[in-house]
């Protein structure tokens, strides 16, 4: 084969491969477009909360708590005892995805999760100046919304997000969440954190893994686009 034909092959193989990346990232950019659009439906929001925590050396009974959203970005928990509430799985995906220039998207490929095909994406912040320093979703792009999440961040280390969805999947507004936290690096409140080892009196089960901490959250009585003053968020 001569010099000629070998070189315009290796031209030709690199125009498709550069083609191929260009249209993933183009697709993986209108997946997560279609994603934050949805999650704009719902301009503000109050919800019912039951938290249930289950980190190594924390005993707590099972908390209610009122959220308030309101875009763009209040957010408050309001409960008569200490709610443990990553405010990262309510409104961090939103937040990210505002700007499609202030990151780079790639698809990693397909996961099946409890029988839907999702679109595993990976998020690459631009900025160093990010709290974020990795996300991964997994996407439902036939609903536009993320049935799982991973976000590695510089102040609370990885948190893995799985969502179920239900009477509000129009909004894009989960039923359920489960965040799983590393204990070492989520910033638990001063007020729990204080009494981590003298919360319980039971020997530490061996069998679980003590850097790992799950907080399960069902939400109920949603009220959605109803109006939540400014004056909640002050309080």
């Amino acid at each position: 084969m001569s010099t000629f034909r070998i070189k315009f092959l290796v031209v030709f193989l690199f125009a498709i491969l550069s083609g191929e990346t260009v249209m993933a990232q183009q697709n993986a950019n209108q997946i997560l477009r279609a994603v934050y659009l949805k999650s704009q439906k719902a301009k503000d929001y109050s919800v019912l909360a039951n938290i249930k925590v289950d980190m190594p050396f924390i005993r707590m009974l099972p908390i209610d708590a009122k959220i308030y959203f309101k875009q763009k970005d209040k957010f408050k928990v309001e409960s008569k005892s200490i709610a443990i509430v990553p405010r990262q799985g309510f409104d961090q995906s939103s937040k990210m995805l505002a700007d499609t220039n202030s990151f780079t998207a790639i698809m990693q490929g397909n996961e099946l999760i409890n029988g839907t095909l999702t679109n595993i994406i990976n998020i690459i912040p631009l900025s160093d100046t990010s709290d974020l320093i990795l996300g991964k979703l997994w996407i439902d792009n036939k609903q536009n919304v993320v049935l799982k999440s991973q976000l590695t961040t510089k102040s609370n280390g990885t948190i893995l997000m799985e969502y179920t969805y239900g009477a509000q999947l129009l909004y894009g507004l989960p039923d359920k969440m489960i965040f799983s936290v590393d204990v070492k690096k989520f910033k638990i409140p001063k007020s729990v954190s204080g009494d981590i080892n003298n919360s319980s009196t039971e020997t530490p089960d061996k069998t679980k893994d003590p850097k790992k901490g799950k907080i399960y959250i069902t939400l109920t009585n949603y009220q959605i686009n109803k109006g939540v003053p400014d004056t909640i968020f002050k309080k």
